[in-house]
């Protein structure tokens, strides 16, 4: 039933329906009082001799065992008719006593490590876990379960507070980031095994063969034309008489270009050419400054600062936000969700793993046992004086009434046999007295 605040049912006399057959059992046993009295009180009156003799024992001891029961019956729960007899109304006077031993029976028995510890190893919890995570309909119902709760969980989220959550989340990130220190160390991995001087060699393979192209060679011709004519144009005037200056521009232009092409061809073939060690100790130089320039570092931190107040950013994050949810509301609404369906993978692979792995099910039965040992160090005192605490808390008249409930039925077959017993023993004694009389 539910509990009350000290740890009692409520207190509902009327609709409890163990109340109605102690009373039952009440009135069996006072009515076998009452015939023991009528019949004592009749055989007395009728002169006591012969059978009616026999009559009065029965029923004097009856009535006097009856009585005594009553008596050590009633004394457990209150003063019989409210007289001050010691040592009656036991339970409501050894109350606190009661806590006490309680709480340290459930202390010794049932709270210490050692035993506890013991009966867990023997359970052997990593193998009962397997086996109930590797029932595939157990899998199945689970992640059905978990892709409701997910669903109704979706809806009751507030899309403006995790939009902005989200938004924050990403800002700070932004702004924790150290991006000076992250382009070092990228540019120090490209670097990495000589990686860099492979991109060299791409680059200039590139510039050989855009070099190598007629149409290229053509628009240099063309600009080397032009541009002579700008600044040297009496000297292009002259040339042109004797001759053609775009025919000289275009010489001019292949002579470049295979020069350029030559010189490419040299450092692309000689890994100690002037012009790649002047491109390593730059591209060294700049990962050092990325790295400890504090110029450097506060020009990229403002660039980066700048990009976490950008609105873009807030307007990515709702966009986001929105593509996820209807995403994750689009897969929780159907019964085949891919959501669930890697639940129920993932509890059967790890049910399947720890009945294969028996290193992986000790490991965790050790957790556990450990765990447990920790756990029951730190609980064992405070669930004691929590009991015993408890207990003393109680109601004297509901704990009473409660016990009553409880045992007070079979406690009334206590008076019942003792009425009957008592009658027995007056009948035996009855016919000792008789026999030592003759």
């Amino acid at each position: 039933g539910v509990m009350g605040s000290a740890g009692l049912p409520p207190h509902m006399p009327g609709s409890d329906p163990r109340r109605p057959a102690l009373r039952r059992m009440r009135t069996l046993a006072l009515s076998l009082l009452l015939a023991a009295l009528g019949g004592l009180s009749l055989a007395t009156a009728m002169g006591g001799e012969g059978a009616w003799g026999w009559a009065a024992a029965f029923c004097e001891a009856a009535a006097v065992g009856a009585l005594a029961d009553w008596f050590a019956v009633t004394a457990l729960f209150r003063r019989p008719l409210g007289l001050p007899i010691p040592h009656t109304a036991i339970i409501p006077a050894g109350k606190a006593r009661l806590a006490d031993n309680l709480a340290e029976f459930v202390r010794r028995h049932f709270l210490e490590p050692q035993a506890l510890l013991d009966r867990l190893a023997l359970i052997d919890p990593a193998a009962r876990l397997a086996q109930w995570l590797a029932d595939p309909q157990r899998a199945r119902a689970w992640a059905a379960t978990a892709r409701r709760w997910m669903a109704q969980g979706l809806d009751l989220l507030d899309e403006g507070a995790v939009r902005a959550a989200l938004h924050g989340f990403l800002a700070r990130a932004i702004k924790d980031w150290d991006a000076a220190q992250t382009a070092a160390s990228v540019l120090a991995l490209l670097t990495r095994d000589g990686r860099h001087q492979r991109l060299l060699n791409s680059a200039l393979d590139m510039l050989g063969e855009y070099l190598a192209r007629d149409e290229i060679r053509g628009q240099v011709s063309q600009l080397l034309a032009k541009h002579a004519r700008r600044e040297w144009p009496r000297l292009t005037t002259m040339t042109d008489a004797v001759g053609s200056t775009d025919a000289i521009a275009a010489r001019l232009a292949d002579k470049i270009a295979q020069a350029l092409v030559e010189e490419l061809r040299e450092i692309l073939t000689q890994e100690d050419h002037p012009v790649r060690r002047a491109y390593e100790a730059r591209v060294l130089a700049y990962i050092d400054r990325l790295a400890e320039d504090p110029t450097v570092h506060a020009q990229a931190n403002a660039i980066k600062d700048r990009l976490a107040e950008r609105p873009e950013l807030q307007d990515y994050a709702q966009q986001l936000w929105e593509e996820i949810h209807a995403a994750l509301r689009h897969d929780l609404a159907r019964e085949d969700s891919s959501v669930a369906q890697h639940l129920e993978r993932a509890m059967l692979g790890l049910g399947k793993r720890l009945a294969q792995d028996a290193s992986l099910r000790q490991a965790i039965n050790e957790h556990v046992v450990g765990a447990a040992g920790r756990l029951a160090d730190g609980l064992r005192d405070e669930i004691t004086e929590h009991i015993a605490r408890t207990v003393k808390q109680w109601d004297d008249r509901r704990l009473v009434d409660e016990l009553e409930l409880t045992v007070g039925k079979d406690l009334q077959y206590i008076r019942i046999n003792g009425t009957l017993v008592g009658g027995l023993i007056g009948l035996a004694l009855h016919a000792l007295i008789l026999l030592v009389g003759r």
